[in-house]
């Protein structure tokens, strides 16, 4: 575990080094003004006007252009190759919640690693992706959606659970990667609401549910804190 690098009262866009469009970049911004890039993701900054106020990784893909365009002070070297640049970034960072450009849509082994870490460190942070938001589900959680969005699980561990609101509820259901999926499920009648057995869990949801699942996540954490 290494230090907190950067911290805000709000919410921080990360991004990484896969494509982003000026929209989805324009979309984030508007939500979590901080920008902190993730390695390659300087170039990535660089390539829609904006300097973002870090840089974390272990700095093997940022270019040297901008190397120089940012300067040493807002490079943060983390050298530890047990993990990915997505990690290093993700615990360095104490905010309210991250929007991740960047980092889904590109290479299958690099997205992979993503949501592995997405659950692991259980942070509130949601991918935003060309087609789609992904995020790692509290235990506990209510989401407002329109009946007939679409309403994916997927497991990346072994959960079970009860849910309302959907077309194909969830109860008495046991999921695992090898075994049992929830993809292409379908709001009924909102607000869906999920109980789950303990984490592992990420929801996919469309892109136009970010603000959703950005007020989800936020609500199961007010949640949280009040039970402590």
């Amino acid at each position: 575990m290494n230090q907190v690098i950067v911290q805000s009262s709000g919410g921080i866009t990360l991004v990484g080094g896969a494509p982003v469009s000026p929209a989805l970049f324009r979309i984030s911004q508007q939500r979590a003004p901080v920008v902190v890039a993730a390695d390659g993701g300087a170039d990535r900054c660089l390539a829609h006007g904006v300097h973002p106020q870090a840089v974390i990784g272990d700095m093997d893909s940022i270019s040297d252009a901008a190397r120089v365009a940012l300067g040493a002070d807002r490079l943060h070297h983390i050298p530890e190759q047990d993990t990915t640049d997505f990690d290093k970034a993700l615990r360095s960072i104490d905010c309210p919640f991250i929007i991740a450009l960047g980092f889904i849509g590109a290479r299958v082994d690099h997205g992979l690693a993503v949501l592995t870490t997405l659950v692991r460190q259980a942070r509130p942070c949601v991918l935003l992706g060309p087609q789609d938001v992904v995020f790692h589900l509290p235990r506990q959680v209510q989401l407002n959606l329109r009946p007939g969005d679409r309403f994916s699980l997927y497991p990346l561990a072994s959960v079970t659970g009860r849910s309302t609101g959907l077309d194909w509820p969830i109860d008495g259901l046991a999921f695992s990667p090898d075994t049992r999926v929830g993809t292409s499920n379908r709001v009924s009648v909102g607000p869906v609401s999920l109980d789950l057995s303990g984490p592992g869990m990420l929801c996919i949801l469309p892109r136009a549910r970010l603000d959703q699942a950005l007020a989800a996540l936020a609500g199961a954490a007010r949640a949280d804190n009040r039970s402590r």
